[in-house]
């Protein structure tokens, strides 16, 4: 009897120290990071994804050791709905933290980040430079100006209206997808300011506004100088415009040339009065408020000032100009 006694609790013992282990390495299984595949990899769940296919999904792709392990998971996390979407795993981590990813809703995406005054061209270079997709794929979408016919019939392109701000782009968003997101916000930013101007006018002088002016404050005063030349027949001259007709012709060498001031491009306000046929950079909201209430100045030339600020001095004269000009030459010179 003794002897069954204590066969009995070797064997009751035994299978406590079983259930413990079991238990033990099943809480193991599911805080160890794991990682199966290689530098990284996405996982995408549509919406309706059950939970059962979600962990074979992260099974096979390697995101977890089986399926099993992020079914214990969800039962832990037990109440946590888990959110649709596409996901990146480059480090290794466990089902909890996994889980806890796909709960949070922690869905990967590209940071699109696109400041004032940044034109198709420069978008296209930081797109490509995301990986997103080549710079070429989406100036083709950009160089279509349909999407915003509506509101500008005469635009020539999207230039103007892809609006600067930062945007989270999924891998799957395309050229003409993008385009649609940067109109988007341009449409929501011009209803805001509940005015009723020209579209293709004020964004085309916003533009150059946003080129010419790095001091927020200043962005009137030039609004101001180009209406008072505008309004006296008087050419625009504005150098960023130049660039831009270089841009267009695929003949930008990064600094501006006798020949770039000589061309024939509509874009070339120093050939041709008015403005040009339109925008030349995607301004931001001052430089658009600055177009609808410009300074109040009688002033038709500026300068940038030798101090290095970004700052100009504006002149109402050709003589006042000419010797703030001489001024900045003579400050470079130092």
């Amino acid at each position: 009897m003794k002897r069954a006694r204590i066969r009995w609790r070797r064997v009751v013992g035994l299978a406590v120290f079983c259930a413990i282990a079991a238990v033990a390495f099943s809480i193991w299984r599911m805080v160890a990071p794991y990682q199966g595949f290689g530098t990284e990899v996405f996982v995408d769940f549509p919406r309706g994804t059950s939970s059962e296919t979600l962990a074979a999904r992260l099974a096979r792709a390697g995101v977890v050791r089986s399926r099993w392990d992020f079914l214990a998971a969800r039962m832990v996390e037990r109440g946590r709905l888990l959110k649709a979407g596409e996901y990146r795993f480059h480090n290794p981590a466990s089902p909890l933290a996994v889980y806890d990813r796909i709960a949070r809703g922690d869905i990967f995406a590209y940071e699109l980040v696109l400041p004032e005054g940044r034109n198709m061209f420069d978008i296209a270079a930081a797109v490509e430079h995301l990986g997103l997709f080549p710079a070429t794929d989406f100036l083709a979408a950009a160089r279509n100006p349909e999407m915003i016919r509506d509101l500008d019939p005469k635009a020539p392109s999207l230039e103007g209206y892809l609006f600067p701000n930062t945007y989270r782009v999924s891998r799957h968003t395309t050229p003409a997808g993008l385009c649609r997101i940067l109109t988007d916000q341009f449409r929501v930013q011009w209803k805001a300011l509940h005015t009723d101007a020209d579209v293709h006018r004020t964004i085309t002088l916003a533009s150059m506004v946003e080129k010419e002016s790095k001091l927020g404050d200043e962005r009137p005063m030039v609004a101001a100088v180009f209406e008072n030349r505008l309004r006296t027949g008087m050419k625009l001259d504005c150098d960023p415009t130049t660039v831009y007709a270089a841009l267009l012709e695929n003949r930008y060498r990064g600094t501006i040339y006798r020949t770039d001031l000589d061309s024939e491009n509509a874009y070339n306000t120093y050939r041709h009065a008015g403005l040009p046929p339109g925008p030349i950079a995607n301004p931001g909201v001052a430089a658009i408020r600055a177009v609808l209430n410009p300074g109040n100045s009688a002033a038709l030339y500026f300068v940038l000032r030798p101090d290095g600020s970004g700052g100009h001095q504006f002149s109402n004269s050709l003589a006042e100009h000419s010797a703030a000009v001489a001024r900045y030459r003579h400050g470079l010179e130092k």
